[in-house]
């Protein structure tokens, strides 16, 4: 088994965390990978945080915690969170451009699913004029 380790500058504007030393970000990743150079294992890891994406994305779209009480209704909700998943993942393959497909759910909720609607301004609408009220004509005695 390999532990191999990066030291590297976090991405400008990064919050840092308590474990990054002298403001430089170290990573570390555990391989029993033989006959690969570190170069391609670190790519391989690498490639695997969009499997973490993934699963940040699960969770902000209703995997975090399961809302009802029957297991029945349970599988219901992970089917429509599985059904929301998929779209995600097709979306930016099939809709967005540039760096709308590096989106995550939360900002994709706010931004082009909402687009189709128009902007609406919180201004209450005007009263119609009040209607006179209804009187009952007079009857005729004469048919009765």
């Amino acid at each position: 088994m390999r532990l191999i380790g990066r030291k590297e500058r976090p991405d400008p504007g990064a919050q840092l965390r308590i474990t990054d030393a002298d403001s430089m970000r170290i990573t570390c990743f555990a391989t029993n990978t033989t006959g690969r150079p570190i170069a391609g294992l670190e790519l391989r890891h690498r490639l695997r945080a969009r499997a973490e994406d993934r699963i940040r994305a699960a969770r902000s779209t209703g995997l975090r915690n399961l809302p009802l009480h029957d297991t029945a209704q349970n599988k219901v909700w992970l089917e429509i969170v599985q059904t929301a998943l998929d779209l995600l993942a097709w979306m930016p393959v099939l809709a967005l451009t540039g760096q709308a497909k590096l989106w995550e759910p939360r900002r994709l909720r706010f931004r082009p699913l909402s687009a189709g609607r128009p902007a609406r301004h919180h201004r209450p609408a005007p009263h119609p004029p009040p209607r006179p009220p209804l009187t009952m004509a007079p009857r005729d005695h004469r048919r009765s």
